[in-house]
């Protein structure tokens, strides 16, 4: 990412050629040099410690399934990605976008105005002490810096589809921009690929960020010869991978690409998605670039954000259906 601010348009575009490639092979890269300190992630987990050791009494009264925006507290079991699957061996916590005070309660982020949507509206923080206000705080300071990391992306994803690099900004006025701090314990002896840390699934929005442990490996992508593959941890870099948004607009030019995680290292796991997406009314249709007489539009137009919420309503319908 060191060349995406740079006021050298060629540079630019030439990142942004290495991105396409990614893109239309693969749906995955990898990313550095992108100015978010390690140690913002790593706090994050490290001050979420106290919250997923709650007992689950305690961490269900901040149950997603009780929210109205699919905010808060997802136990094990409780989520299933994939409609084959028995549930996500997973527990996680789900926030979206909140203005951050700094030490003297002033808020240091401008804020935005959220657009009415089926994800908008209040985070479901958990009551308690010095902790649960360090969890909160650590998650939003890496949130924060997560999201203008994305908005960073969005020309150079312009470029890459060859439209003016300023495409999406009238579409992420108000970004829709989730985030989860997710803990795998580990699976050893046989798995039943029916119960793993989270099933083969693609993501809903324009794109992910993902933070994962070094030395912890369990994220797998479905190759175009239908193996998984490892997406090791690579020490200071963030892996990034294109949700469904993006490969409608694109007609599927540029990949959501399956994937899923499944922790066979023997110790737990914790990962940090930040799912993209645009404003929840911007309406998600085919790019006439990519549409074609041999290539023609394979996706009815929706809006972002009836398209994320059918997705997850059909996730959590699932898990309760287990």
């Amino acid at each position: 990412m060191a060349d995406a601010d740079s006021p050298d348009p060629l540079a630019r575009k030439a990142l942004a050629a290495k991105i396409r490639d990614a893109c239309i092979r693969v749906g995955f890269f990898y990313i550095k040099n992108h100015s978010i300190p390690t140690s913002l992630p790593e706090a994050a987990i490290e001050h979420s410690l106290p919250f997923f050791a709650l007992p689950e009494e305690e961490k269900m009264k901040y149950d997603i399934h009780a929210s109205s925006n699919f905010k808060g507290y997802n136990a094990f079991l409780s989520e299933n990605t994939d409609p084959e699957g028995r549930g996500d061996l997973n527990e996680g916590f789900n926030f979206g976008w909140e203005a951050l005070e700094d030490e003297d309660g002033k808020v240091t982020e401008n804020a935005w105005n959220h657009t009415d949507g089926p994800m908008s509206g209040m985070n479901v923080w958990p009551n308690g002490g010095e902790d649960m206000k360090a969890f909160r705080r650590a998650l939003l300071t890496y949130y924060h810096s997560a999201v203008k990391l994305g908005l960073r992306l969005f020309p150079l994803l312009a470029l890459a589809l060859d439209l003016p690099e300023n495409f999406f900004d009238d579409k992420v006025t108000k970004p829709a921009a989730i985030m989860r701090i997710l803990h795998y314990p580990p699976q050893s002896g046989p798995v039943d690929d029916r119960v793993i840390g989270i099933g083969a699934h693609t993501d809903y929005e324009v794109f992910t960020i993902l933070y994962q442990q070094d030395e912890i490996p369990a994220l797998q992508v479905l190759n175009s010869a239908g193996k998984w593959i490892q997406a090791i941890p690579i020490h200071g870099t963030l892996v990034v991978n294109l949700g469904d948004q993006l490969a409608r607009w694109t007609n599927d030019v540029f990949k959501s690409t399956v994937h899923r995680a499944i922790n066979r290292s023997g110790v737990r796991r914790y990962s940090i998605p930040l799912f993209f997406g645009t404003d929840y009314d911007v309406p998600i249709e085919a790019l006439p670039s990519c549409v074609s007489d041999t290539h023609p539009a394979k996706y009815e137009p929706i809006t972002a954000g009836e398209y994320v919420k059918s997705r997850l309503e059909a996730t959590y319908t699932r898990s309760k259906a287990t």
